[in-house]
């Protein structure tokens, strides 16, 4: 993944629609971010490609998924499932 965070840079928006700026603040709240760090975080994603940005499962995927799979046995249950008890 680059280190896109060692490098600093400044950019001014200019002529920023309204209604883009207040969905940019409720996007940050409800994400628990600054506006500056939600706007960092878009960024960031729009210019990182999926393969950067796959999580665990994709890459390991990607790495063996073509060997194929394991079956495996269940085992059986020893007692019916029943609903939990959620009665104090």
């Amino acid at each position: 993944m680059a280190y896109w965070w060692f490098f600093k840079a400044a950019v001014s928006v200019r002529n920023l629609v309204e209604f883009v700026k207040d969905r940019l603040r409720v996007r940050a709240a409800a994400h628990g971010r600054s506006m500056e760090a939600e706007i960092r975080t878009i960024l960031v994603e729009a210019v990182t490609d999926a393969h950067e940005r796959a999580g665990l499962f994709d890459t390991l995927m990607a790495r063996v998924g073509e060997l194929g799979g394991v079956e495996l046995d269940l085992l059986a249950r020893a007692t019916t499932a029943r609903a939990a008890d959620l009665h104090p």
